[in-house]
């Protein structure tokens, strides 16, 4: 018998892909917090109290973008598929919401956030069963 879609060893490798990204983004906009805006398209504050406020959102952002990669990895490797199938469709739910923000805020460049998010909820659907078939 064929083994499940959800138990290809690759599903695995894909994941900790969408990990590293997750976390090489955060760890750039928490150690370069000014880079975040210009790559967003955001404009970027005039006043220094106000760059600064902004900032700290960045970082913010960026700590939730490396929980994201390391929960991703620990599930990836030390936990149970189905918990890293959630784990990617909620990323994905992540990057949905990101790119709604993105274009209320400059009117475009949703596009970078949502041309993803089906991959990653693919794969977490997949990683939860989705094509395994009946039981």
């Amino acid at each position: 018998m064929p083994s499940k879609p959800s138990r290809s060893p690759t599903l695995r490798l894909l994941a900790t892909a969408f990990g590293t990204i997750w976390l090489l983004f955060g760890l750039t906009f928490t150690l370069a917090p000014a880079r975040a805006l210009p790559f967003f398209s955001f404009p970027v504050p005039l006043l220094a109290s106000e760059r600064q406020l902004v900032q700290s959102f960045v970082v913010l952002y960026a700590v939730r973008d490396i929980y994201m990669g390391l929960a991703t990895y620990a599930a990836a490797w030390y936990g149970e598929r189905r918990v890293l199938g959630w784990l990617l469709v909620a990323g994905g739910g992540v990057a949905v919401a990101d790119g709604v923000v993105v274009r209320a805020q400059v009117g475009f460049g949703e596009w970078s956030h949502w041309g993803y998010a089906p991959v990653v909820v693919g794969v977490g659907v997949v990683l939860l069963g989705g094509l395994d078939g009946r039981r």
